[in-house]
């Protein structure tokens, strides 16, 4: 069956002429593909095409995509409380072993910025701040982003074109998963289908057919455990297991810590969430069409933290701690951080008190986004995970 997607586009601001004909460009090349593919292509393809494209998906393109500028805010850009307390962790982890930090998709280099400026004053400093980027144009603004804030650390800043071979010291993502590729699968009374996409005219289109293969099995495991009850719509993401899997081989002692919105699998495939949870982000507007001017909008898909467990440990990894973000700040000392600027100090306390209660707040990013830390040959139970640890819920 063939299943246009709802159309956002006169509820959505305008994109410019040089924007649109950059998107243009990119559809004809998601056609082309699909073409080349003999007519379909899972959404799991789509997705990448549409986000990773050289010069034209939305992460390997040029569109400003962080900040009040762009589609989103992320935990960095609100509040620089947000780094300073993470650095505590991280503290506790070079306590522990080797100095070093990889920061998996820096975005627009907030994050670094802030982590370094925070371990400097704790005495902290990381021997390397490598940073993982597939984005030219976002590489560009970290590098400045350090040049005029931090430029007396910036040689101590490294980017990398792929995963290191070995690795000793805090693999850091935030916000990283949910924009990894995932399947969109659909059980119904006479089976379990992959939804796809198509290009019909022009235009692009859903279209379903059987499931097969690994993605397959997936979905029947999935249906029997969580008692999946057709009709059924969800993701299922592949990408970002096997992405842990091999971080798993490469750490040889330290951390992977993992900050991003999701659940664990049994709410994740919850009874009432019928629809899945892929959702699109176009200048500070959230919609459920994917196809809406492709590589102007992030799409993304909720995380399923079990599945990310799962992988870790069957490859080595110790799950070591699985909270909330509002648990995961609170444990760091997020309270100190905020009595480090005077109450009399009216602006910038309530600017930073307003950031921080986004941070925390269940209404906001406090309950939606967790913290996962899976880590080899570390013993210490992690500062972050000392209250509220919800690994028994995974």
């Amino acid at each position: 069956m063939t299943r246009r997607a709802g159309g956002p586009a006169a509820l959505l601001p305008e994109a410019s002429a040089d924007a649109r004909a950059a998107s243009t460009r990119l559809h004809r090349h998601i056609g082309e593909q699909i073409d080349a593919a003999g007519g379909w292509i899972g959404f799991d393809r789509f997705m990448e095409l549409a986000l990773y494209t050289p010069g034209l998906g939305y992460y390997a393109g040029g569109a400003r995509k962080f900040g009040a500028a762009g589609d989103f805010v992320t935990a960095p850009e609100i509040s620089p409380a947000f780094g300073q307390t993470i650095a505590q962790q991280l503290v506790q982890i070079f306590n522990l072993g080797s100095r070093q930090i990889i920061e998996v998709g820096a975005g627009s280099g907030r994050l670094a910025v802030d982590l370094l400026l925070e371990l400097e004053e704790l005495g902290a400093l990381p021997d390397l701040y490598g940073i993982i980027e597939l984005s030219g144009e976002l590489r560009a603004r970290q590098e400045a982003a350090m040049r005029n804030e931090a430029a007396h650390l910036l040689p101590r800043v490294e980017w990398f074109d792929r995963l290191p071979e070995r690795f000793a010291g805090v693999v850091l993502a935030n916000e990283v998963v949910d924009a990894m590729p995932a399947h969109l699968v659909f059980w119904h009374d006479h089976g379990i289908a992959e939804r796809g996409v198509v290009c019909e005219d022009g235009e692009l289109s859903w279209l379903d057919r059987p499931a097969s293969g690994r993605l397959l099995d997936r979905a029947r495991a999935l249906a029997s455990e969580c008692a999946i009850v057709p009709p059924y719509l969800s993701e299922i993401a592949l990408a970002g297991p096997a992405w842990v899997a091999q971080w798993a081989q490469i750490i040889e002692r330290g951390l992977l810590l993992v900050i991003d919105y999701g659940f664990p699998r049994r709410e994740y495939y919850h009874p009432q969430r019928t629809s899945g949870t892929l959702m699109c982000h176009y200048r500070h507007h959230a919609h459920a069409d994917p196809f809406h001017l492709p590589g102007l909008q992030d799409i993304t898909v909720h995380v399923d933290f079990s599945a990310l467990v799962e992988a870790g440990c069957e490859a080595g990894l110790d799950l070591l701690g699985y909270t909330t973000q509002a648990s995961f700040l609170f444990n760091c000392r997020l309270t100190r951080i905020l009595e480090r600027t005077p109450a009399d100090d009216s602006v910038r306390y309530l600017r930073l008190a307003g950031g921080v209660q986004k941070l925390i707040s269940p209404a906001e990013m406090g309950e939606l986004f967790k913290v996962l830390a899976l880590g080899r040959e570390v013993a210490e139970p992690l500062l972050g995970f000392s209250i509220g640890d919800r690994s028994a819920t995974l």
